[in-house]
């Protein structure tokens, strides 16, 4: 009986001990996984300072902060530097779309100066008389010029002859009337008629 009650009496002084003894330490990974135990333990060792200075669980909870802190600089400098990258993008299409426009601005200026001295000579440039596009509508070929309009020698008449290589239709011209025997005879003879009145006068 009494080696049945020393082993009670051991087993409860064990229990004791094991109850009576403080849990280990909080680590720095439990910390920083769970946020609200990080809390509590920040509210319990900054209440009084001189005294948890060497607490394992302030210690830890200490450098649980720290390392918080250097884990949320590298996030806040990332996203800094992204930020930045974008910025540098978009300045960078914003320089190439100004030099795109300055070039189709200076572009179009040289072709108009090119048409307006080229126009001076009554020459149109490439792009004004070559296109890709084909001719829409009923809008005609060629133009066939007009014809010219000559002037005879004798009576100041004018006939329009038609152009050469044109559909326009010809008109044959009838020749001149001569008068008959008869009065050319009758003219001859009064022609010398008046030729001698003439000469007898003189005498």
């Amino acid at each position: 009986m009494k080696a049945v009650g020393i082993k009670a009496l051991v087993a409860a002084t064990a229990v004791l001990v094991a109850c009576s003894e403080p849990p280990p330490p909080r680590t720095v990974s439990q910390f920083m996984e769970n946020p609200n135990l990080l809390e509590a333990a920040l509210v319990r060792c900054t209440q009084n300072r001189s005294e948890t200075r060497y607490d394992p669980e302030c210690i830890n909870a200490r450098e649980a902060v720290r390392l918080t802190e250097v884990e949320n600089e590298k996030i806040r400098r990332a996203e800094l530097e992204a930020e930045s990258q974008r910025k540098r993008d978009a300045l960078r299409r914003t320089q190439r779309a100004a030099a795109e426009a300055r070039r189709r601005a200076a572009e179009a200026e040289r072709r108009r100066e090119e048409a307006a001295y080229l126009a001076q000579f009554g020459v149109l440039p490439e792009n004004a008389t070559t296109s890709d596009e084909p001719m829409s509508g009923n809008a005609p070929l060629a133009v066939v010029p007009e014809a010219p309009v000559e002037e005879t020698m004798g009576g100041g008449t004018t006939d329009s002859l038609p152009a050469t290589g044109s559909n326009a239709p010809t008109v044959e011209l009838a020749p001149e009337e001569q008068p008959p025997p008869s009065d050319l005879s009758s003219i001859r003879d009064e022609l010398r008629r008046r030729g001698e009145e003439d000469n007898n006068q003189g005498n």
